[in-house]
Order: structure tokens, then C-alpha cells, then sequence
């Protein structure tokens, strides 16, 4: 049995590459009723300085949706974006899937050792253990 999303699925990504490998691995499970809102989500700082200027942020979160869209525009799956602005990546993840009315968020764990998780509070983990709408993990793809 193959598992299919016929609604709505938040679709994060944090680089052109994961979203690439993500769009991938998510074209099996598209069905023509099928709406994928790719996001990115910009962590502010929350009262102290950003990574990097906001323009350039958001630049790069339109690379990593045209790498997204590239890859999806080979379905008839209809395919929105979103940049998210939030202190709190995993909460503004599912605060969004909420307003939307997602069935699932869908992501494509990157890897990573366990002291790089540590230091970045492993978003892929706390997605799955605070979700509050299902979270399906899609398996690794060779690059």
C-alpha cells in the first residue's frame, strides 16, 4: 500500500538541496487533489539580531521554492509558498498547518550527527514529538 496526501500538506525546508530531495521524495504520494505548501521558515531572533539581513533571507527562501517548484511542476499537483517569520521553527511549522487546515506535514530528515542535533535542538525530532497533526518522515533518497 502506498500512502497518498489528497489534501493539504506543509511541506518545510531549510536549503535548496533538502528542498529539492524533499520535493523528490514527495512526488510518489501526490495525488491531483493535492495542495503542497512549501515553507521556509526564517527564525527572528526574538529580541536579539538576525542571522543575516531580512532581504537575503527571503532571496533565499525563493531559491529553495524555484529548486522545490522545478521538481514539482512535473505534476499536476497545485503548489503554493509560504516564508514564515517565527522564534520558534517547529511552533510556526504547525501554527501554520493549523491556519491551513493541513492533513500532514511532510519533511525529509536531513542527516546529521547527534552533536550537530544537540546544538540545533534537533528540529526533525521535536517535529515528531510535538506534532499536533500527523508528521510522516519520507525515506532517504539516493542523490
Amino acid at each position: 500500500m502506498t500512502l497518498a496526501f489528497d489534501g493539504t500538506v506543509i511541506v518545510p525546508a531549510a536549503d535548496p538541496d533538502d528542498g529539492e530531495r524533499t520535493a523528490r521524495g514527495l512526488i510518489p504520494h501526490l495525488t491531483p487533489t493535492t495542495t503542497v505548501v512549501l515553507v521556509n521558515v526564517i527564525e527572528k531572533g526574538g529580541g536579539t539580531p538576525d542571522k543575516a539581513p531580512m532581504d537575503r533571507r527571503r532571496e533565499y527562501a525563493e531559491e529553495i521554492f524555484e529548486r522545490m517548484r522545478g521538481v514539482l511542476e512535473e505534476t499536476d499537483t497545485a503548489v503554493e509558498t509560504d516564508v514564515l517569520l517565527g522564534t520558534d521553527i517547529v511552533e510556526r511549522i504547525f501554527d501554520e498547518a493549523d491556519e491551513r487546515g493541513a492533513d500532514a506535514v511532510v519533511f525529509n530528515p536531513r542527516k546529521g550527527n547527534r552533536l550537530a542535533e544537540l546544538l540545533t535542538g534537533d528540529v526533525a525530532r521535536r517535529m515528531v514529538k510535538e506534532a499536533s497533526i500527523p508528521v510522516v518522515a519520507l525515506p532517504q533518497q539516493d542523490s
